[in-house]
């Protein structure tokens, strides 16, 4: 397993004003992401050079970095030939190689150069990430690939730079794999049992936790 790819980018805005397509209309964010060479240091919030619009939704300490298999983009590249898709068109601060949804776990933990890091919980594609593919779906649709990829927070600090090894540490709860953690929280007011489960994960972010306790 690797880090193919360090990718950085900040807010920035986008769009035509009065549109009738909301795919088109103007918004804010950073979902652009661009490779950087050399170190790059990271830190409990995340990437030097790298931010988020919205700290409501995205970005802190429980999602300092967005992770995305590589693997993936021959087949969105094969859906969609029309779009340009490369590595940074997911936000991703990470793309990485040797690993994927079905084999990265909630709780994972590894070295990455000078830092060490650990698996939070899944990515959810949202809004954003549709209006950056003008695709009005596809948030459903990468839900339905079950190719989102996942969030590391950072538990010692340093310097990272492409093409340094992802080395496993630890893998305390194997059969909390990303796939099966993205689908039980999907599917959260169905599957309680499936839900109060997930939420006893210890490593699993905070936030994730308060979204499967029940409502009453």
């Amino acid at each position: 397993m690797r880090v193919t790819a360090v990718l950085v980018g900040k807010p920035k805005i986008t769009g035509t004003p009065d549109s009738d397509n909301p795919m088109e209309r103007v918004f804010r964010s950073a979902i652009w992401k661009e490779p950087v060479a050399g170190p790059v240091w990271l830190g409990t919030e995340g990437l030097a050079g790298d931010d988020c619009a919205s700290r409501d939704h995205h970005g802190g300490a429980q999602q300092a970095v967005c992770v995305y298999p590589v693997l993936h983009w021959d087949r969105w590249r094969a859906i969609f030939p029309e779009r340009d898709s490369r590595e940074g068109w997911f936000g991703e601060n990470f793309a990485v190689e040797g690993i994927d949804e079905h084999q990265a776990a909630i709780g994972d933990v590894f070295e990455l150069g000078e830092a060490r890091v650990e698996i939070s919980c899944p990515r959810m594609p949202c809004g954003t990430l549709a209006r950056r593919w003008q695709l009005r779906d596809f948030a459903k649709r990468v839900l339905e690939e079950g190719r989102m990829g996942w969030y590391f927070r950072v538990l010692r600090e340093g310097h990272v730079e492409a093409g340094q090894p992802l080395r496993l540490e630890a893998r305390p709860n194997p059969d909390w794999n990303i796939a099966r953690a993205a689908n039980i929280f999907s599917n959260r007011a169905r599957d309680r049992e499936g839900a109060e489960a997930l939420a006893a994960v210890p490593a699993l972010s905070p936030e994730w936790k308060r979204h499967l306790a029940p409502r009453n």
